[in-house]
């Protein structure tokens, strides 16, 4: 296992953390293939979870800007590669796995880190955190997913306003804006991404993955076709046994015991 992440398994449910605090866990080669491997074995050993956070001060600086120094390169560097073999492939695996993703920011979140935080299904963060859409300040535009996430998660105005100004956003405003779902106190903020990471992996599985399927899908479903995919994961989750279960449990005054079957 690459030393560029940490993975703490907790059962049903594990902690990924970015592992490169003295670069401030900036994306390098060898810690997006570590990422990419840690979240697929989670899916394929069948974790009901995944808490992302980042060692040290900042959860994660985006793209390591000390491997594209145009000093030490015969030429421009063809960042469509870069995108395409690294960053939507990440996004799209999150989007795609069948549990929630919760992300802990635990401080500075810039460029593409800001936006793979947005990519997660549960955003926490640390009142000491800030979001950077720091892109501008190099010439480029929101990859990552950021042009896609911020106008739909903030509107048109204050997307284009943090993309072109590159102006940082407190994490508490963050929340205020409906950016993310809560700012913490910073020692409040482990704990309670913890506790939230059981709750996740105790919880009725199936029906969480076709929540999040069904959020996912209705930013281009019409409302008829949406209206049909609902009645779908409805009968799906009919006929699992956490449903049996939670209605038993609701009907018998009991806490229920959920498989995710």
């Amino acid at each position: 296992m690459s030393e560029t992440i940490l993975v703490a398994d907790h059962g049903a449910w594990v902690e990924i953390t970015l592992n490169r605090p003295d670069r401030l866990n900036s994306f390098n080669d060898e810690m997006h293939l570590a990422l990419r491997a840690a979240l697929e074995s989670a899916r394929d050993t069948g974790k009901r979870c995944v808490l992302l956070t980042g060692a040290g001060r900042g959860f994660c600086a985006g793209q390591d800007l000390g491997d594209r120094d145009p000093s030490k390169m015969d030429g421009p560097p063809d960042l469509s590669k870069t995108v395409r073999t690294f960053y939507a492939p990440l996004v799209n695996l999150i989007r795609s796995l069948d549990f929630p993703v919760i992300c802990a920011v635990n401080g500075v979140a810039a460029g593409a880190g800001a936006n793979l935080s947005l990519a997660c299904d549960v955003v926490l963060a640390a009142q000491s955190a800030k979001f950077i859409q720091s892109f501008s300040k190099v010439g480029l535009i929101p990859d990552t997913g950021g042009s896609w996430h911020l106008p739909r998660l903030l509107g048109e105005a204050r997307a284009k306003g943090l993309a072109l100004t590159a102006e940082p956003l407190p994490a508490q405003k963050a929340e205020d804006w409906g950016l993310i779902w809560k700012a913490l106190p910073d020692d409040d903020l482990m704990p309670q991404a913890r506790a939230m990471a059981e709750k996740f992996a105790a919880g009725p599985t199936l029906g969480y993955a076709l929540t999040k399927q069904a959020i996912q899908a209705s930013a281009t479903d019409t409302l008829h076709d949406h209206l049909e995919l609902e009645a779908d994961f409805m009968k799906r989750c009919g006929q699992s046994s956490d449903y049996a279960e939670g209605v038993s449990a609701f009907l018998q005054k009991r806490e229920p015991r959920f498989t995710g079957q």
